[in-house]
Protein backbone atom coordinates (compact mmCIF):
# COMPACT_ATOMS: atom_id res chain seq x y z
CA UNK A 1 0.00 0.00 0.00
CA UNK A 2 1.74 3.04 -0.96
CA UNK A 3 2.23 5.57 1.80
CA UNK A 4 1.24 9.19 0.85
CA UNK A 5 1.47 12.00 2.86
CA UNK A 6 -1.14 15.31 2.59
CA UNK A 7 -0.54 18.73 3.26
CA UNK A 8 -3.48 20.88 2.69
CA UNK A 9 -4.92 23.43 4.86
CA UNK A 10 -8.28 23.30 3.91
CA UNK A 11 -10.22 20.82 6.58
CA UNK A 12 -12.54 19.72 3.91
CA UNK A 13 -10.57 19.69 0.89
CA UNK A 14 -8.07 17.26 3.51
CA UNK A 15 -10.59 15.14 4.63
CA UNK A 16 -12.21 14.50 1.30
CA UNK A 17 -8.93 13.54 -0.36
CA UNK A 18 -7.58 11.77 2.73
CA UNK A 19 -11.05 9.10 2.58
CA UNK A 20 -10.84 9.48 -1.60
CA UNK A 21 -6.97 8.02 -1.74
CA UNK A 22 -7.69 5.76 1.49
CA UNK A 23 -10.63 3.95 -0.95
CA UNK A 24 -8.01 3.59 -3.89
CA UNK A 25 -5.57 2.05 -1.99
CA UNK A 26 -3.08 4.52 -0.61
CA UNK A 27 -2.33 4.82 3.13
CA UNK A 28 -2.75 8.61 3.65
CA UNK A 29 -1.57 10.75 6.79
CA UNK A 30 -2.16 14.36 6.91
CA UNK A 31 -0.55 17.18 7.78
CA UNK A 32 -2.34 21.10 8.11
CA UNK A 33 0.72 23.28 7.59
CA UNK A 34 4.26 23.00 5.95
CA UNK A 35 5.43 22.66 9.31
CA UNK A 36 3.58 19.79 10.21
CA UNK A 37 4.05 18.52 7.18
CA UNK A 38 7.80 18.44 7.29
CA UNK A 39 7.93 16.60 10.80
CA UNK A 40 5.68 14.04 9.24
CA UNK A 41 7.90 13.52 6.71
CA UNK A 42 10.81 12.91 8.45
CA UNK A 43 9.13 10.86 10.91
CA UNK A 44 7.00 8.44 8.68
CA UNK A 45 9.07 8.28 5.63
CA UNK A 46 6.18 8.91 2.83
CA UNK A 47 6.32 7.57 -0.90
CA UNK A 48 5.07 10.26 -1.68
CA UNK A 49 4.04 13.89 -1.20
CA UNK A 50 0.82 15.87 -2.13
CA UNK A 51 1.87 19.32 -1.81
CA UNK A 52 -0.97 22.23 -1.32
CA UNK A 53 1.27 25.46 -2.67
CA UNK A 54 -1.09 28.01 -0.52
CA UNK A 55 -0.24 27.05 2.82
CA UNK A 56 -0.47 28.89 6.43
CA UNK A 57 3.33 29.84 7.74
CA UNK A 58 5.77 28.33 5.35
CA UNK A 59 4.48 28.05 1.86
CA UNK A 60 4.23 25.26 -0.27
CA UNK A 61 7.46 26.16 -2.60
CA UNK A 62 9.52 26.11 0.49
CA UNK A 63 8.40 23.15 1.47
CA UNK A 64 8.99 21.46 -1.62
CA UNK A 65 12.54 22.95 -1.89
CA UNK A 66 12.74 21.68 1.74
CA UNK A 67 11.69 18.26 0.96
CA UNK A 68 13.70 17.94 -2.24
CA UNK A 69 17.07 19.42 -0.74
CA UNK A 70 16.48 16.46 1.90
CA UNK A 71 15.70 13.57 -0.07
CA UNK A 72 14.51 12.26 -3.58
CA UNK A 73 10.95 11.40 -2.43
CA UNK A 74 8.36 12.45 -5.33
CA UNK A 75 6.22 15.61 -4.86
CA UNK A 76 3.12 16.19 -6.77
CA UNK A 77 1.56 20.25 -6.32
CA UNK A 78 -1.62 21.20 -5.72
CA UNK A 79 -2.54 25.02 -7.29
CA UNK A 80 -6.04 26.36 -7.15
CA UNK A 81 -5.08 28.28 -9.97
CA UNK A 82 -2.91 26.68 -12.31
CA UNK A 83 -1.23 29.63 -13.39
CA UNK A 84 2.61 30.29 -15.09
CA UNK A 85 3.58 31.56 -11.40
CA UNK A 86 2.18 28.58 -9.03
CA UNK A 87 2.91 26.15 -11.39
CA UNK A 88 6.34 27.14 -12.67
CA UNK A 89 7.37 27.97 -9.28
CA UNK A 90 6.24 24.59 -8.28
CA UNK A 91 8.92 22.79 -10.89
CA UNK A 92 11.96 25.17 -10.37
CA UNK A 93 11.48 23.92 -6.55
CA UNK A 94 10.83 20.11 -7.42
CA UNK A 95 8.09 18.97 -7.19
CA UNK A 96 7.02 16.07 -10.19
CA UNK A 97 4.43 16.51 -11.25
CA UNK A 98 1.04 18.81 -10.79
CA UNK A 99 -2.86 19.20 -10.45
CA UNK A 100 -4.99 22.23 -10.62
CA UNK A 101 -8.22 21.94 -7.80
CA UNK A 102 -10.64 21.15 -7.54
CA UNK A 103 -9.28 17.64 -8.52
CA UNK A 104 -11.30 14.72 -9.02
CA UNK A 105 -9.70 12.04 -7.11
CA UNK A 106 -9.37 9.51 -9.49
CA UNK A 107 -7.12 12.13 -11.13
CA UNK A 108 -4.91 12.40 -8.27
CA UNK A 109 -4.77 8.57 -7.48
CA UNK A 110 -3.38 7.87 -11.47
CA UNK A 111 -1.25 11.22 -11.02
CA UNK A 112 0.36 9.11 -7.91
CA UNK A 113 0.54 5.65 -9.59
CA UNK A 114 2.06 6.99 -12.46
CA UNK A 115 4.81 8.80 -10.35
CA UNK A 116 5.23 5.94 -8.02
CA UNK A 117 5.67 3.78 -10.98
CA UNK A 118 8.69 6.04 -12.23
CA UNK A 119 10.88 3.86 -9.57
CA UNK A 120 10.06 0.73 -11.64
CA UNK A 121 13.01 -1.67 -12.29
CA UNK A 122 14.41 -1.38 -16.01
CA UNK A 123 15.58 -3.99 -18.48
CA UNK A 124 19.11 -5.12 -16.50
CA UNK A 125 21.46 -3.44 -18.65
CA UNK A 126 24.01 -1.05 -17.20
CA UNK A 127 24.62 1.72 -19.45
CA UNK A 128 27.90 3.70 -19.84
CA UNK A 129 28.33 6.83 -21.37
CA UNK A 130 31.60 8.69 -21.05
CA UNK A 131 31.99 9.23 -16.88
CA UNK A 132 27.95 8.43 -16.67
CA UNK A 133 27.34 4.96 -15.30
CA UNK A 134 23.39 4.28 -15.56
CA UNK A 135 22.86 1.08 -14.06
CA UNK A 136 18.42 0.12 -14.68
CA UNK A 137 18.21 -2.85 -12.50
CA UNK A 138 19.93 -1.13 -9.17
CA UNK A 139 18.58 2.38 -10.95
CA UNK A 140 21.47 3.79 -9.78
CA UNK A 141 23.50 6.57 -11.49
CA UNK A 142 26.81 7.34 -10.58
CA UNK A 143 29.41 9.88 -12.32
CA UNK A 144 33.23 9.54 -12.09
CA UNK A 145 32.39 6.72 -9.25
CA UNK A 146 30.81 9.12 -7.59
CA UNK A 147 26.57 8.13 -6.52
CA UNK A 148 24.37 10.85 -8.07
CA UNK A 149 21.05 10.94 -6.15
CA UNK A 150 17.96 11.45 -8.69
CA UNK A 151 14.56 11.45 -8.10
CA UNK A 152 12.13 9.27 -9.51
CA UNK A 153 10.81 11.54 -12.54
CA UNK A 154 14.50 12.09 -12.79
CA UNK A 155 15.98 8.72 -12.82
CA UNK A 156 12.86 7.72 -15.55
CA UNK A 157 14.28 10.74 -18.02
CA UNK A 158 17.72 9.98 -18.25
CA UNK A 159 16.80 6.32 -18.52
CA UNK A 160 14.29 7.01 -21.87
CA UNK A 161 17.25 9.50 -23.24
CA UNK A 162 20.10 7.22 -22.48
CA UNK A 163 17.96 4.49 -24.02
CA UNK A 164 19.11 5.42 -27.78
CA UNK A 165 21.63 8.01 -27.25
CA UNK A 166 21.62 10.36 -30.62
CA UNK A 167 17.99 10.36 -30.75
CA UNK A 168 15.62 13.32 -30.39
CA UNK A 169 12.98 13.22 -28.11
CA UNK A 170 9.77 15.94 -28.78
CA UNK A 171 8.43 16.70 -25.12
CA UNK A 172 5.36 15.00 -26.03
CA UNK A 173 7.45 11.72 -26.25
CA UNK A 174 9.02 12.49 -22.87
CA UNK A 175 5.52 13.08 -21.72
CA UNK A 176 4.56 9.81 -22.63
CA UNK A 177 6.77 8.10 -21.86
CA UNK A 178 8.23 9.56 -18.30
CA UNK A 179 5.08 11.49 -17.30
CA UNK A 180 2.63 8.92 -18.41
CA UNK A 181 0.78 11.61 -19.96
CA UNK A 182 -1.03 10.71 -22.98
CA UNK A 183 -2.78 14.32 -23.93
CA UNK A 184 -1.49 17.32 -25.08
CA UNK A 185 0.77 17.87 -21.90
CA UNK A 186 2.75 20.26 -20.32
CA UNK A 187 5.88 20.75 -21.79
CA UNK A 188 7.28 23.09 -18.72
CA UNK A 189 7.35 19.65 -17.11
CA UNK A 190 9.91 18.36 -19.36
CA UNK A 191 12.06 21.69 -19.24
CA UNK A 192 11.97 21.98 -15.66
CA UNK A 193 12.77 18.21 -14.92
CA UNK A 194 15.90 18.68 -17.96
CA UNK A 195 17.26 21.48 -16.54
CA UNK A 196 17.26 19.59 -12.50
CA UNK A 197 19.09 16.22 -14.04
CA UNK A 198 21.74 18.55 -15.98
CA UNK A 199 22.40 19.58 -12.84
CA UNK A 200 22.98 16.89 -11.17
CA UNK A 201 25.03 15.06 -14.21
CA UNK A 202 26.43 17.80 -16.37
CA UNK A 203 29.78 19.51 -15.07
CA UNK A 204 28.79 22.51 -16.97
CA UNK A 205 25.15 22.89 -17.36
CA UNK A 206 25.07 25.69 -19.46
CA UNK A 207 27.30 23.46 -22.15
CA UNK A 208 25.43 20.43 -21.38
CA UNK A 209 27.23 16.76 -22.78
CA UNK A 210 24.69 14.51 -22.00
CA UNK A 211 21.18 16.18 -22.06
CA UNK A 212 21.42 17.88 -25.44
CA UNK A 213 18.69 20.43 -26.61
CA UNK A 214 17.66 20.28 -30.32
CA UNK A 215 16.11 23.57 -30.76
CA UNK A 216 12.64 23.27 -32.36
CA UNK A 217 12.94 19.71 -31.62
CA UNK A 218 13.11 18.56 -28.26
CA UNK A 219 15.84 16.84 -26.41
CA UNK A 220 18.80 13.84 -27.17
CA UNK A 221 21.03 12.14 -25.39
CA UNK A 222 24.41 13.11 -26.64
CA UNK A 223 26.20 10.17 -28.62
CA UNK A 224 29.15 8.44 -26.99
Amino acid sequence: MPAILLIEDDPLVRRGLQLALSRHGHGVRTAETGEVGLRELRSSAPDLVVLDLMLPGIDGLEVCRRIRAAGDVPVIILTARGDDFDVVGGLEAGADDYVVKPVQPTVLDARIRAVLRRGAGGSGEVRVHRDLRVDTTALTVSLRGTPVPLTPTELRLLLALSRAPGRVFSRQQLLEEVWDHDYLGDSRLVDNCVQRLRGKIEADPATPVYVQTVRGFGYRFGPV
